[in-house]
């Protein structure tokens, strides 16, 4: 019977994604908001500033993940090539190369050389690749993925506050959307943590620390452009 190991870093680079565009969005729209009606405006003034705040905040997150994310893909690319061309021109080289790898590892020289040898024999770039560029091919970064996660999980996030604040009593709309986008940025922490396979308690504190803080002082300064009348 085979058994089968489940690992997460497989997931690394949409997770990532993910969890960055939908803290990113639930922080700052909220943050937005709040500012926004913390100054007294009217609940169509504050709609109009929280669905920009999404608009751009979604575009803006998709474009910088695909360019952060091509630039790591193109270094990865040129490894690659770099590499190909080096087994091309000197293999015995590559396959010393590939020997002192193994045996930095741990190995003996002699079962270096022979796991170095039986490995080139079958997959001379893919060994390369793995053991002394430490890439894995099927984890390659995607930039495409990146950018429309990245993009989704923002415009899901930032919806939520919007909603909230739009749709409480003006009375009590600051203290509804905070408390909600505090509650929202935990369950987020323990959901990526979950999936990570990290300490949930840490991510949970870690994002609500981050997210209490931008909202309070950007409802500090709502607040002091009311007062002014700015």
């Amino acid at each position: 019977m085979v058994h089968r190991e489940l690992h997460r870093s497989g997931r690394a680079g949409w997770l990532r994604a993910a969890v960055l565009g939908a803290d990113d969005g639930i922080v700052s729209t909220a943050s937005l908001v709040i500012g926004v009606a913390a100054a007294a405006a009217s609940r169509g003034a504050v709609l109009l500033a929280g669905l920009a705040g999404l608009v751009a905040g979604a575009t803006s997150m998709a474009a910088g993940e695909y360019v952060s994310v091509s630039t790591q893909r193109d270094a990865e690319r040129a490894d690659i090539r770099r590499e190909r061309r080096e087994l091309a021109a000197d293999p015995e080289f590559e396959r010393a190369e590939l020997t002192e790898v193994y045996v930095r590892r741990g190995l003996d020289r002699e079962l270096a050389a022979t796991v170095a040898e039986r490995l080139m024999a079958v997959d001379p770039l893919g060994s390369h690749v793995r053991d002394e560029l430490g890439l894995q091919p099927a984890a390659l970064a995607r930039p495409l993925q990146a950018a429309v996660v990245s993009a989704l999980s923002f415009a899901v996030g930032a919806a939520l506050p919007l909603a909230l604040i739009v749709l409480a009593p003006m009375g009590a709309r600051i203290p509804v959307t905070a408390l909600a986008a505090l509650v929202l940025l935990a369950l987020l922490g323990v959901v990526g943590a979950r999936l990570g396979g990290a300490a949930a308690g840490r991510a949970a504190l870690r994002v609500t620390a981050g997210g209490g803080l931008a909202m309070a002082l950007t409802a500090l300064i709502g607040q002091l452009v009311g007062a002014t009348g700015l």
